[in-house]
């Protein structure tokens, strides 16, 4: 069995209105087997997106390699903006080394309610995947239940939007197409998607991701 455990604290900007919600990052971030395109940092796997995604909507004009600058840009693109980041994972085990959602097991969830009571100017959760199964959106659902809070629909048109009352506010959940490789057939599979790529032939799964994470950050 190999122990995951997530290895960044949460990342709140002191003015943060925005939280990032994933679940872990590859098991080679808890090893600190980091290859020479990996970002230490949030999302920094040379396979994920979302630094990609945002790279081109802001035109940051990130770094992506193992140095202390390229973590640097991100932190100062997050606090910039009041983005924060917080996995709702701490930890699970493997039986397989790899990255799936799926493949979690005993996950252990970040207590992400009681963050959400200390940064009181959060109104969006940004989820980065949906409500499959170990997905973010799903984890964050039986998270809600410990506090006997639920998540009521606002649009089901993908990507889906939530609320839920926390005290006397109502926060947002956005729950944006996955940063990864393994989404991008969910991604062609939409008739949206079909529609954009039949109107222009070079637009592809990063360009509708763009599109789509563009409203919300």
């Amino acid at each position: 069995m190999f122990h995951h455990i997530h290895p960044y604290e949460p990342f709140f900007p002191k003015d943060a209105t925005k939280l990032i919600v994933g679940t872990l990052p590859p098991p080679r971030f808890t090893t600190g087997e980091l290859n020479e395109r990996d970002v230490d940092f949030c999302y920094g796997s040379s396979n994920g997106l979302l630094w990609p995604v945002l790279d081109k909507i802001f035109d940051l004009n990130l770094k992506f390699e193992t140095t202390h600058e390229a973590a640097e840009q991100r932190r100062n693109f997050l606090t910039s903006r009041g983005i924060g980041v917080c996995d709702i994972v701490g930890s699970c085990v493997r039986e397989k080394v790899d990255a799936s959602d799926l493949g979690m097991k005993n996950p252990k969830l970040r207590d992400i309610v009681s963050y959400l009571k200390q940064y009181p100017k959060i109104e969006m959760l940004i989820f980065t995947g949906g409500n499959s199964k170990n997905g973010p959106e799903y984890f964050f659902r039986k998270h809600l239940k410990d506090y006997n809070l639920r998540l009521e629909v606002i649009s089901n048109e993908v990507p889906r939007i939530h609320r839920f009352q926390l005290d006397n506010h109502f926060i947002k959940t956005v729950s944006l197409t996955a940063p990864s490789g393994t989404a991008n057939r969910a991604i062609g599979s939409l008739q949206l998607y079909k529609d954009l790529k039949s109107n222009d032939p070079k637009f592809n799964t990063i360009d509708f991701r763009v599109m789509q994470y563009r409203e919300f950050f």
